[in-house]
């Protein structure tokens, strides 16, 4: 279904180099927004050596996010030593299509990380790349987001009992 990922993770951490392998993932799509840091643009620990493990293993890295703050979005990339691209106008498949030139690969060896279905998720389908669905740093989000999180959920909800997870 296009509105469900592939694998749900509590954070970015969790997505590991073996599962990246097992799953034929040579490049992830990251989000920024309560994926990598909060509305506060905090940093989730840890994240800096998580992206250097993930590089260190040829996985290539970029940033896909919907802010139009390009500070913000280059801040976080700077920090992660990665290329990236503002304003994504997700889930429109032109930024992700940027992000493939970029990486030289083909879309079904690409992950997209974020936190949002509507955005992330869709937009992940429609490039026929590999969608990961991650919880949000912090309940704290833009008003437009927070409109959209009691739909999200009730889709997290039923991806869940589909797949016979009782997580939460």
């Amino acid at each position: 279904m296009i509105l469900y990922p592939e694998a749900y993770f509590d954070n970015v951490l969790q997505i590991d180099v073996p599962f990246l392998q097992s799953n034929g993932l040579s490049g992830l799509i990251l989000d920024v927004d309560n994926t990598l840091i909060d509305l506060d643009k905090k940093m989730l620990p840890g994240t800096i050596e998580w992206a250097n493990s993930l590089k260190s293993a040829g996985i290539k890295l970029c940033i896909l996010s919907n802010s139009n703050k390009k500070e913000k979005v280059e801040k976080v990339a700077s920090d992660l030593s990665i290329p990236y691209f503002y304003f994504g106008k997700k889930p429109l498949k032109c930024g992700f299509r940027k992000v493939l030139k970029t990486f030289e690969l083909e879309s079904a060896t690409v992950g997209v990380v974020g936190d949002q279905i509507m955005t992330d998720i869709i937009g992940a389908r429609r490039s026929k790349m590999f969608p990961i669905l991650v919880k949000p740093i912090s309940e704290k989000d833009i008003w437009i987001t927070k409109m959209k999180r009691p739909l999200e959920q009730k889709i997290i909800n039923a991806y869940l009992k589909k797949k016979g997870d009782k997580k939460k």
